[in-house]
């Protein structure tokens, strides 16, 4: 029965991967259907509604091409109305900012990856740079298996070890709980506390 049990549970986790990406794939089903249907609701003309949506995923496709190129004179209009708005350019301003560190379009320093000893001396754990200034460094430390949940902390530069990891590789670490890591000789080169 135990061994039933325990091929029952390797069984399920084998199924988390897929129930991960179908959820973000019928989250975005969702959001077209959606779009799809607020356009129709205004027009109840199907060809409207097909001309409208090709309008608006062209849209979309044109922002994101210019975006990744570099700068979006849309997105740069909306940046402009919203940091004049008390409250929301901060919330927007730094979610702006996490969104551009995950997705690349950040600076060097903010893609970099490094160790840090954390709840305690002796228990290494990987952080990303998201600022620094001089030998000061914040890092925010994710906790498995979500990253996008940790800690931010402040540390002296002399706390920290580089790393040869990248962001992907961080990240893949810590949503598979260590299952993906492939540095051991770099861990193995951590300082050891006694």
């Amino acid at each position: 029965m135990k061994k039933i049990l325990n091929f029952f549970l390797i069984g399920v986790l084998a199924f988390i991967p897929v129930v991960v990406i179908l959820q973000i794939v019928f989250f975005v089903k969702d959001l077209v259907s959606e779009l799809f249907k607020m356009v129709y609701n205004y027009s109840d003309n199907m060809m409207m509604t097909v001309t409208l949506f090709m309008i608006s995923f062209s849209m979309f496709a044109y922002v994101g091409y210019r975006v990744s190129m570099g700068r979006s004179l849309i997105i740069a209009s909306i940046d402009a109305v919203i940091h004049r708005i008390p409250l929301l350019n901060t919330i927007y301003r730094v979610t702006k900012k996490i969104v551009n560190m995950f997705s690349g379009h950040e600076k060097k320093e903010a893609k970099e990856v490094v160790y840090v000893e954390y709840p305690k001396d002796g228990v290494w754990v990987p952080a990303y740079v998201t600022n620094k200034e001089g030998e000061m460094y914040v890092l925010f430390i994710p906790t498995s298996p979500n990253p996008t949940s940790g800690f931010t902390v402040i540390v002296h530069e002399s706390k920290i070890v580089k790393s040869e990891l990248d962001i992907e590789e961080a990240t893949s670490f810590i949503i598979s709980v260590g299952a993906d890591f492939n540095k051991f000789k770099e861990a193995a080169s951590l300082p050891r506390r006694t």
